[in-house]
């Protein structure tokens, strides 16, 4: 993978918009095509009581820095509460998922690397993919899987 070469900037105001499948507001402010692959970059605002399902990525290492709010993750078997200030790495090919426990919306820093599955909000939001089956065969075109792609036989590697 070669370096990026151009600054990418995300001023205030004019970040890309979409949602995530369980409907927080998501600002992306750097996409693998603009980094020639390395990393995706955006924050998540998440109502009280959401996140997403717990899934498998199989192409990507993420990085989250809880900027406001209280979440609780889970990575394998591990679980542990997250307050604004703390950085959680979560590796690929381990089921994990997180959800915004507080009363308040929360908000999260995002970083993704190699870079690609920011376009799995913007995928969402421009199909109009409003049912978790629709959304379920998004995920799976980008290497994310949980119980509904594996019902849906969406799985490479679980296709028997």
């Amino acid at each position: 993978m070669a370096d990026f070469t151009k600054a990418v900037v995300s001023l205030p105001g004019h970040e890309r918009k979409a949602r995530t499948p369980f409907g927080a507001e998501v600002h992306i402010h750097a996409t693998a095509a603009e980094t020639n692959g390395a990393f995706g970059m955006w924050e998540t605002f998440t109502p009280p009581g959401q996140g997403p399902a717990p899934h498998t990525h199989t192409r990507e290492t993420e990085v989250f820095r809880v900027v406001r709010g209280t979440y609780l993750f889970r990575c394998g078997d591990d679980e542990f509460v997250a307050t604004p200030g703390a950085v959680v790495t979560l590796p690929p090919h381990v089921q994990h998922g997180w959800r915004n426990i507080g009363e308040e919306p929360g908000q999260m820093f995002a970083i993704v690397t190699p870079g690609g599955c920011e376009g799995l909000f913007r995928d969402i939001e421009a199909s109009g993919a409003d049912t978790p089956e629709k959304i379920a065969k998004i995920e799976a075109r980008y290497g994310i899987f949980n119980d509904l792609t594996e019902a849906l036989g969406l799985n490479p590697e679980k296709r028997s």
